[in-house]
């Protein structure tokens, strides 16, 4: 039997006008890449964004086709992420910091047709352009003539008014990012409309980030990385006022925007937040207000939750992948969970429970794990912001199960709450004499010594016991803590056997997203060990 509900589609364009209809007045903030400030509203934000869709329709854009974005964090990043999708394209973000040889590779194997460039990313678009094969090139802020590269604000000018856009369907894709491709090539996953609205509803409930029209939103997550978490998306559906802070997030600019613009909610790495702890543990600074901030992209340490909330900042830790979109479970501390106070700060450290709509299965090579907060496994996701393959690459299928679940890749243990704990990746857990050690477990109790300020462990070759943990440490500035005081911080949750050693280095490399880069440190000391090794046989 079918329903009476009307067939309304899911699509991107029903939640701009909702903003232009009911929060016309709404300001969006934006710091531009010369320090300037610009002011606009959502009605001014709809007007372009429209302005932008039949620009490209007349420009000849087809349903389906790509164009691409190389931009900061501002407005006319936000009119792409609405008026491509209204023309019938897909937005694909261009992240970057990655290496000109992978912007290059993901350009081509998308088939950008157009480009939309920030004026002060050009020398970027430098390095890769010849391989990337755009028909046409849009500079925004354009400032010199240079180039032979066409005025983003010309062709909104000139858009014609009378350019019909295409009848959108919820399945059509609207959306388009790559992997960071730290394994491999980059993989694309392209995004539904449906996907995409579901997604924002789901964020907003009280159980999530509880977003609404009474915020103020502080965007520290790049828009070139996973969509910047859904958050722009988010913001727009329920109105919110958004602050687009360009490429400076250090500690003063980003402390700056929250007394000025009255943030009330903002979402960033944990490096940004560890970096305003420092800050404001330096020169005493406190916010006029408490704020709320979203945490992913990498696991933030019980450390740093707790500095956080000593000065008024609320984290709540988001997990997901580029494949969901990309934000699948949450972790929020009612009180019937938490009933102490190291509870909830175990809690708030864990990955959370699945979004609604997202199921989740722990699934180890006995089957499903039972939910004890022990045994580990594999999460496997699925749900309807979970892709179901990569663009273009069918010999990658085996990333998902016969029965259509989604292989993340990440190692876990699920309570009986059904909070999720990812204890490591399966290719980062350190297996030594048969016994597993959790490399994630290891690197958040390290961060708990005060000398300590990033912390990662790998597993090293050893000739006796196969592998052995080996922590590569960065000290805060005027510390080096001794091998025994860090044992000592270890023995509460680690066997004597499972104790590392210890290695000090003034940096630690990380992705284009600011997680561990474990691959560069495996090859930089791997090597080492397997010489030792030979050498001790």
């Amino acid at each position: 039997m079918i329903s009476t509900m009307m067939d309304s589609q899911l699509t991107l364009e029903p939640m701009l006008r909702r903003a232009a209809t009911l929060f016309r007045e709404r300001e969006i903030v934006c710091r531009m890449p010369d320090r300037s400030t610009q002011r606009c509203t959502y009605a001014h934000l709809d007007e372009r964004a429209h302005k932008l869709a039949r620009a490209l329709a007349a420009a000849g854009l087809k349903k389906g086709e790509r164009v691409a974005t190389l931009m900061w964090n501002h407005r006319a990043h936000l009119e792409a992420y609405f008026g491509i999708p209204l023309a019938g394209g897909v937005t694909h973000t261009l992240n970057l910091r990655l290496p000109p040889a992978q912007l290059g590779f993901i350009a081509r194997h998308a088939e950008d047709r157009f480009l939309i460039v920030d004026s002060v990313l050009l020398p970027i678009l430098d390095t890769f352009v010849a391989e990337a094969g755009f028909e046409r090139i849009f500079v925004h802020q354009i400032c010199d003539g240079k180039h032979s590269f066409e005025d983003y604000d010309a062709l909104l000018e000139h858009a014609p008014k009378d350019a019909k856009l295409p009848q959108l369907s919820e399945y059509d894709g609207a959306a388009m990012c790559y992997t960071s491709g730290t394994t491999g090539d980059p993989k694309g996953v392209l995004y539904s409309h449906r996907a995409l609205a579901l997604h924002s509803l789901s964020l907003t409930s009280a159980d999530n980030v509880a977003l609404s029209q009474n915020d103020t939103v502080l965007a520290l997550a790049p828009m070139f990385h996973a969509n910047s978490w859904g958050m722009p998306f988010v913001a727009t559906m329920v109105g919110a006022k958004q602050v687009l802070p360009g490429p400076r997030v250090d500690p003063e600019s980003v402390l700056d925007l929250c007394e000025e613009e009255e943030v009330t909610f903002a979402y960033g790495v944990p490096t940004v937040w560890m970096g305003v702890c420092d800050y404001l543990d330096q020169c005493g600074r406190r916010l006029p207000r408490p704020i709320r901030i979203l945490v992913a992209g990498s696991a933030p340490s019980e450390a740093l939750i707790r500095r956080l909330d000593q000065h008024g900042i609320h984290a709540i830790q988001a997990w997901g992948l580029t494949e969901t979109s990309p934000l699948a479970t949450m972790a929020r501390t009612p009180d019937c969970v938490a009933e102490a106070e190291h509870d909830r700060y175990s809690l708030v450290c864990s990955q959370g429970k699945t979004i609604p709509f997202i199921e989740a299965r722990v699934i180890n090579d006995k089957g499903e794990v039972p939910a004890d907060g022990c045994t580990m496994g594999e999460v496997q996701l699925r749900g309807p912001w979970v892709a179901s393959s990569y663009f273009k690459m069918p010999a990658l299928g085996d990333k998902w199960t016969d029965d259509g679940w989604f292989r993340t890749g990440d190692v876990v243990t699920i309570d009986r709450h059904g909070y999720l704990r990812i204890v490591d990746r399966t290719k980062d857990l350190i297996k030594s004499g048969g016994e597993w050690i959790s490399s994630v477990d290891m690197e958040n109790a390290l961060l708990a010594h005060p000398g300590i300020r990033e912390a990662a462990a790998i597993a090293v070759p050893h000739p006796k016991w196969g592998e052995r943990p080996l922590a590569i440490l960065v000290a805060k500035e005027g510390c080096k803590p001794e091998a025994s005081e860090l044992n000592a911080v270890l023995a509460e949750k680690f066997a004597k056997w499972q104790l590392p050693e210890y290695v000090f280095v003034g940096e630690l490399p990380h992705t284009s997203t600011g997680k561990l880069l474990k691959s560069a440190l495996r090859q930089q000391h791997c090597e080492r060990y397997s010489e030792s090794s030979v050498a001790a046989k």
